[in-house]
């Protein structure tokens, strides 16, 4: 590998945010790739200057200080390749996640089967469903014909024909949309991304082919019984960086920098947590990403996939949306102090008004962290419900067994103390049986996606403990007591032979001090038939784990976790929780 790298790339990597944008800079230090910085600066793409180009400009001149290298030259452009003086970059890529939700129309023939399908698509990306047609609608031509020129999507996502199957009633949908696109004026006219019957596809470019700008993916719904997204979703990139091009001043021009390496921010952050998969092939990877575009569900088994982005529950501009999703008492209930419905609100619409904005109150920091854990227990159920049949919980409504969750996202990496960073995946995703939750510290992870197509070696000497932070393992017993209860006996033995025993009982949070990097040995023993995903309820067993910044974590609250109907006891019951991991 080291002779691999003599004549290795540097990478200039930037990652353009709805609130931030950031320019990073990778390359060769001692035979090995390095994260050397990052310059960041507010994302211009809104008022005043409705251009991209500001913020990544200001960037790259925040990170020129911090380097000492030039990355634009005289004339203005990126300089690529690097230079014999050492200014300028080799390689350029970008995630972006900026800009209002696509406008989607999900056509498919059946609407559980291939419109569903047409619309988990969409939801691999940032998207926003608005509308659906199948033959099971019964509008007729000129109904759907005015719903699209009414609703003007940026995107129509057809889906529909399993191989070898019905073709005249896919035609027949898409005369509607050939209809409307040919009304409409050229500039205004929506994508078509077509994921259906192959057979069809001659059809369908002659149908729309000179109507709209088509783009044709694998068949979504190859059968009845088998919906794949994956094979699709380099199309659905595609026609996303045609509409952000169209919609963001600045996007084309930094998508030739990158030489067609702009990716959206989901899409480049599953493709980490996929290649992080193959490493991990007894349990899935869990991903976490809470932006303030989206919250994104990226969780992979053995190299395949399931990406879900749910652009309601991002924690800027589109916050209200959460409040589409769930009560405001839903949201309440992860606070340690009283506060009213309305005062609620009132935050999360003054958030989404300026989302750039940080808590400067001990309360406003709960309040961003009630609505992280909100936002994280909605999209990882909904992403849930995606999850093949082969994929088994270890009871109905809980998540699979996952090593490790990976987690990134500002209102966690810049949490003030980790051990609340912790609790709020804690709360949110309530993990099962045994597993290890790194923080991306530095917010490299959707980046490392973007760059593993390019330079392998890069992503995969990013993927180390000095960018991906060990905050703990934990350790979730599955069942249900009353609280007090002893459910399990813990023995601890330490590197240096030392042990320590402790007896666990349900609906407490534990702490076992194991310093950062150092390794011990768990005996677990369930009682009561509970379970810690070693072979059923009540099977205990070893597990070497290795310290974090919080230790090792026992979360004996029970899946899912019971809260206190009692206001009062319940505030005290989460107060006592962030004073255990007040680390």
């Amino acid at each position: 590998m080291t002779t691999s790298l003599i004549d290795a790339e540097s990478v200039l990597a930037f990652d353009i945010g709805s609130v931030t944008t950031r320019a990073m800079l990778f390359d060769v230090v001692e035979g090995r790739y390095r994260y050397l910085g990052t310059g960041t600066a507010p994302t211009t793409a809104g008022a005043p200057f409705h251009d991209i180009i500001g913020g990544i400009r200001n960037a790259l001149d925040q990170l020129q200080q911090i380097t000492g290298r030039t990355f634009i030259g005289g004339n203005g452009k990126l300089l690529m390749p690097a230079q014999p003086d050492g200014s300028g970059v080799d390689a350029c890529v970008a995630s972006l996640s900026v800009g209002p939700p696509l406008r989607v129309l999900a056509v498919g023939l059946l609407e559980g089967i291939s419109t569903e399908s047409a619309q988990n698509l969409a939801t691999t990306t940032y998207a926003q469903v608005i509308e659906t047609m199948s033959l099971n609608d019964r509008r007729k031509t000129v109904d759907r014909l005015d719903a699209i020129l009414r609703l003007r999507p940026d995107l129509i996502v057809v889906a529909g024909g399993i191989v070898g199957g019905a073709s005249q009633s896919v035609l027949s949908i898409l005369e509607s949309i050939g209809l409307a696109c040919g009304v409409m004026a050229k500039d205004q006219r929506p994508e078509v991304l077509f994921a259906g019957n192959s057979a069809l596809v001659k059809d369908v470019q002659e149908t729309l082919g000179s109507l709209a700008s088509l783009q044709i993916a694998p068949n979504v719904r190859p059968s009845l019984e088998v919906e794949q997204l994956t094979p699709a979703q380099p199309a659905l990139t595609q026609v996303f960086r045609h509409v952000r091009a169209r919609q963001i001043p600045g996007v084309q021009e930094i998508d030739l920098w990158t030489g067609g390496r702009l990716f959206p921010s989901a899409t480049a952050f599953g493709r980490t947590i996929r290649y992080v998969s193959m490493e991990f092939p007894k349990k899935g990877v869990l991903g976490v990403d809470v932006g303030a575009s989206a919250t994104t569900i990226a969780s992979a088994f053995a190299g395949d996939l399931i990406l879900n982005v749910q652009s309601k529950l991002g924690l800027g501009e589109n916050l209200p949306g959460i409040l589409s999703m769930c009560a405001p008492e839903d949201i309440l209930r992860w606070l340690p102090f009283d506060l009213s419905a309305d005062k609620l609100c009132d935050y999360i619409y003054n958030k989404a008004l300026y989302p750039a904005t940080i808590p400067v109150t001990e309360e406003a920091l709960y309040i961003e962290q009630a609505l992280a854990t909100q936002a994280i227990y909605l999209a990882s159920r909904l992403a849930r419900k995606n999850y093949p049949p082969h994929i088994s919980s270890p009871l109905p409504g809980l998540l699979p067994w996952f090593e490790p969750v990976i987690a990134t996202g500002s209102v966690l990496t810049q949490a003030p103390k980790r051990g609340h960073a912790v609790l709020t995946l804690l709360n949110g995703l309530q993990p099962t049986g045994v597993t290890t939750i790194a923080l991306d510290r530095n917010n490299l992870a959707s980046l490392v996606g973007a760059v593993a197509g390019k330079n392998h070696y890069l992503a995969i000497q990013l993927l180390d403990a000095t960018n991906f932070y060990n905050l703990g393992t934990i350790i979730s017993p599955i069942g249900q007591a009353k609280p007090g209860t002893p459910i399990m006996q813990v023995r601890i033995t330490y590197a240096n032979g030392h042990e320590a025993s402790q007896e666990i009982k349900f609906g407490t949070l534990t702490v076992l001090e194991l310093p950062v990097g150092q390794s011990a040995t768990l005996r677990l023993q369930p009682l009561h038939r509970f379970d810690v995903g070693m072979g059923g309820p009540g099977v205990g067993g070893n597990a070497v784990v290795t310290g974090g910044v919080c230790g090792v974590i026992i979360d004996a609250r029970g899946r899912p976790i019971r809260m206190n109907n009692e206001p009062g006891r319940r505030r005290e019951q989460v107060k006592k929780w962030y004073g255990m991991l007040s680390i």
